[in-house]
């Protein structure tokens, strides 16, 4: 018997032809919209203000957050750039009144070089620095002179109108205390700060005004080339920034407005202008009036770039 032939099978494969069809055409469509996006930027940014500027500049040197020029002033309170100029401006009127009133007074008017008054960081800081014959405290001792209770009411009468909390300090030279060794200079320091805080709060300060008493006897110099000098004894009263941006209400002194021209706050520009019967937009939510008008030349250059895709 012959064999059956086997059947041949061919098998065909296709080549495919769709290599011009693929999608090559969606990578350069999407570089040139990126492209088209990071131009849009660029032209917003040149067309905002400085400060602006600075803050996106500030985000890309430092992303973490810890640098100054951002968004807000995160040095460690994160408030808000205009918030914090609201707050620095009133620490200075206050800072300008507190000096009007102690010039203004023959008794502290000859002090006037012993009360030291700067703006920091933390806040608006007020230094009682002692004379060599001893001006606010008796020489040795934690009892107020006349010229330290003085003093003390004149900032007392100010301050307890303030919402901003208060940080009380000690400080004294390097000389060691002569009186007994179980009482030291850490000890004195501790019993000047009590004692201008119990003054102050007896004088209409709130109890719950002053957060911290604190004694450093003669750890933290006001003269370091000279620890001996008597300048380093001396009370410090820290007004510490007011939280969230809360600005203290305080009375500006005569001329001070004049020479802050466009530093008024917001608050009180706010109280000069007429309310508008125009609806509000509900918080945290922008008018469409707010929004940058290259918003919406941006959105109808997509609508363009889109349309022409199909």
């Amino acid at each position: 018997m012959s064999a059956k032939p086997q059947p041949i099978f061919v098998i065909k494969k296709k080549s495919a032809h769709g290599g011009h069809h693929g999608g090559a055409w969606k990578v350069a469509y999407a570089d040139f919209v990126t492209a088209m996006m990071a131009l849009f930027i660029v032209l917003w940014l040149m067309g905002s203000s400085e400060k602006v500027r600075q803050a996106v500049a500030g985000y890309f040197n430092d992303p973490k957050g810890t640098a100054n020029l951002l968004g807000t002033t995160m040095s460690g309170n994160g408030i808000q750039v205009t918030e914090t100029d609201v707050n620095k401006q009133r620490l200075e009127a206050l800072k300008q009144k507190l000096e009007n009133e102690i010039n203004s007074k023959k008794e502290l008017q000859k002090l006037a070089k012993q009360i030291d008054i700067t703006i920091t960081p933390e806040g608006l800081r007020i230094e009682m620095l002692e004379g060599k014959n001893g001006t606010f405290y008796q020489n040795g001792s934690a009892q107020l002179s006349e010229h330290g209770q003085e003093l003390l009411s004149l900032l007392a009468a100010e301050l307890k109108t303030l919402p901003n909390q208060l940080l009380i300090e000690g400080h004294t030279d390097a000389t060691p205390y002569s009186k007994g060794a179980d009482y030291s200079n850490w000890e004195l320091s501790a019993d000047r700060a009590n004692a201008a805080r119990r003054l102050l709060q007896a004088d209409g300060v709130r109890s719950d005004q002053v957060t911290q008493v604190r004694a450093y006897a003669d750890q933290l110099l006001f003269d370091k080339k000279n620890p001996f000098d008597p300048s380093n004894r001396r009370i410090t009263i820290l007004v510490k920034n007011a939280p969230n941006g809360a600005a203290p209400k305080i009375a500006l002194p005569q001329g001070f407005a004049d020479s802050h021209a466009g530093a008024n706050p917001p608050a009180a520009a706010a109280q000069a202008k007429p309310q508008s019967s125009v609806a509000r937009p509900a918080a945290g939510k922008p008018s469409p009036a707010s929004l940058p008008s290259k918003t919406s030349g941006m959105s109808r250059a997509a609508a363009f770039l889109f349309k022409r895709r199909k």
